[in-house]
């Protein structure tokens, strides 16, 4: 079976990484926009960082046969610097209607301050202009709370609830998605957020609609093979291979065609792999005999 990563920064990874997931069957991922792990502190680095992920990290997934796509935003922990936040607001319609770009995001909330909604207001109505659906980051604390505020945002904004994906869901905040005509993401992690078995029990109790399962494998303690583990343990708990089918790969596929940079028939089928290529006379080998279908 091939699967769809629609959440995994693989920035923060290696090139083991990207043979792992090929050979696990991993054919296309999104990489969304997201903390760096420390304050950035000027707005010159967003422009390194968001050209990166339309640039080196696209071709560096495509030397291993996988598509690469992302989502741009200015994550919810740093729309609390004011001064960051209005220049990377001023700065992002240069970059959502670039090739590649499928969603604005994560956006959302942190700490759930003020400043916090009043930048995910400004990025879900960039969203609106540039037709493009938006990735919703949930709260690691309060969670239900900033699930439900998230929500309401939506709501009062009248943003087209399925054109939003809601991330990092558990049994609590799920039915509340769900209950909306927003995506439920799911973060599969090995210690934290998401297990594979509690995601096996909630398809089997949600089933699959507008269920969508990630790794969300960063800079941290995770694991950008969580999807094909996930599916395994599907398997093993009775689900359909076309229940699976449908979670690990469609679902984020017809999610993210609602923007114009995915195309099902395009991602139906594996890129060529060339590996004599360069980006900016750069190559991922390091004398390695290079890959070429």
């Amino acid at each position: 079976m091939k699967y769809f990563d629609p959440h995994v920064h693989m920035t923060s990874r290696t090139t083991d990484d990207y043979t792992a997931m090929a050979s696990a069957g991993i054919r296309v991922i999104v990489e969304p926009a997201f903390w760096l792990g420390q304050p950035r502190t000027e707005v010159g680095s967003f422009i390194d960082y968001f050209n990166s992920l339309l640039g080196w990290e696209r071709f560096r997934a495509s030397q291993f046969g996988i598509r690469h796509f992302c989502t741009l935003g200015l994550n919810p922990k740093e729309a609390n610097n004011p001064r960051l936040a209005e220049g990377v607001i001023d700065l992002l319609p240069r970059y959502l209607q670039k090739d590649g770009v499928v969603a604005v995001g994560e956006v959302g909330f942190d700490d759930q301050t003020a400043a916090e909604e009043r930048v995910f207001i400004c990025q879900v109505e960039l969203a609106r202009e540039f037709g493009l659906p938006v990735l919703i980051h949930t709260p690691h604390r309060d969670k239900k709370k900033g699930t439900l505020r998230s929500i309401s945002v939506v709501r009062d904004l009248k943003f087209p609830e399925e054109r939003v994906l809601i991330d990092h869901n558990n049994e609590e905040t799920l039915p509340l998605v769900l209950d909306t005509g927003c995506w439920a993401g799911h973060s599969v992690y090995p210690n934290t957020k998401m297990d594979e078995q509690r995601m096996a029990k909630l398809v089997k109790e949600y089933g699959s609609k507008r269920i969508i399962v990630n790794s969300a494998a960063d800079w941290g303690v995770s694991d950008p093979l969580k999807v094909p583990k996930t599916a395994a343990v599907m398997r093993e708990a009775g689900i359909s291979e076309a229940m699976i089918e449908k979670i690990m790969w469609s679902n984020p596929a017809d999610f993210f065609a609602q923007s114009d940079n995915l195309s099902l028939a395009d991602i139906d089928r594996r890129p060529n792999i060339n590996q004599t290529e360069l980006f900016e006379g750069n190559s991922v080998l390091r004398g390695q005999t290079p890959v070429v279908d």
